[in-house]
């Protein structure tokens, strides 16, 4: 089983669940090092003080905040730990909430709750009501040196964390937001809803992967092997769409097509 990145307790009313956090979900990618392509060897990171014009280690580093431009407080990580709030060991249930309220824009880091053995009749009656209300909870807790406010909510037979941001750390881009709908006719949304349903089909989040991940690893074996690269077909050319009716007409016969190709492939299949 992997570490734990949290140990603590829920607190709901007078009832404490004893839990553990485990990292649901980590962002999958190639991996690269920087080499040094005269010899072929890794190069490493040193930090360096320009002040002093030397390398220094890691012992010799400490914490500073800016004040002002190059002047610096510096904190002990100890002076840090005295300040930590309650939630650094507790997520205290604050209320109850719709998860339907709840925009995803906030969502952020999600973590899997286990109950510790001693907590686990409490952490099944926790679940329980909360499957059976389809309820979700806000509570908060401190992890990696922040305060983070979470969501909890029941998933696959268990419970699982959300870390959410706040409303201050959504940034607010110019012009999102001000597209014009008045002036779109009644047959070109009606074909966009029409075209929209000919693609509804139900989630299955294993039909997905990353095309461009599986291609680099490609690339590498090939070379690994002495041979050339995966070849790629040359990627379509997009540009603005002016008539949106004759777009839409032809994206509709588009599809149609493909529908009919697939079907005649399955009968084949079956015949």
């Amino acid at each position: 089983m992997p570490s734990s990145v949290w140990k603590g307790y829920i607190s709901f009313g007078l009832i404490s669940v004893p839990v553990r956090l485990f990292a649901a979900a980590r962002y999958a990618h190639v991996a690269f090092h920087e080499i040094h392509k005269e010899c072929g060897t890794r190069v490493r990171q040193q930090m360096y003080c320009p002040h002093d014009d030397r390398v220094v280690s890691r012992d010799e580093i400490a914490m500073g905040y800016e004040v002002a431009k190059d002047q610096y407080i510096l904190i002990d990580p100890e002076e840090l730990k005295t300040l930590q709030p309650a939630s650094s060991t507790s997520m205290e249930i604050l209320q109850f909430v719709k998860l339907s309220e709840v925009d995803p824009i906030y969502f952020e880091t999600s973590y899997f709750c286990v109950p510790e053995e001693a907590g686990a009749r409490a952490y099944a009656l926790l679940l329980r009501t909360m499957e059976q209300l389809k309820h979700a909870a806000i509570a908060k807790v401190t992890m990696h040196q922040r305060e983070r406010t979470i969501i909890i909510r029941p998933y696959e037979h268990g419970l699982t964390i959300h870390t959410i941001y706040y409303p201050d750390e959504i940034h607010e881009v110019k012009a999102y937001g001000e597209a014009a709908t008045a002036g779109l006719k009644r047959q070109e949304i009606a074909l966009a809803e029409q075209f929209a349903n000919e693609l509804l089909k139900p989630f299955h989040p294993e039909q997905f992967h990353d095309e461009y991940r599986t291609r680099v690893l490609q690339l590498v074996e090939s070379k690994r092997k002495g041979r050339p690269g995966p070849k790629l077909e040359n990627a379509r050319r997009v540009a603005p769409v002016i008539d949106l009716m004759s777009a839409l007409k032809k994206s509709l016969e588009g599809k149609s097509k493909t529908a009919g190709n697939s079907k005649s492939k399955r009968l084949k299949k079956t015949a």
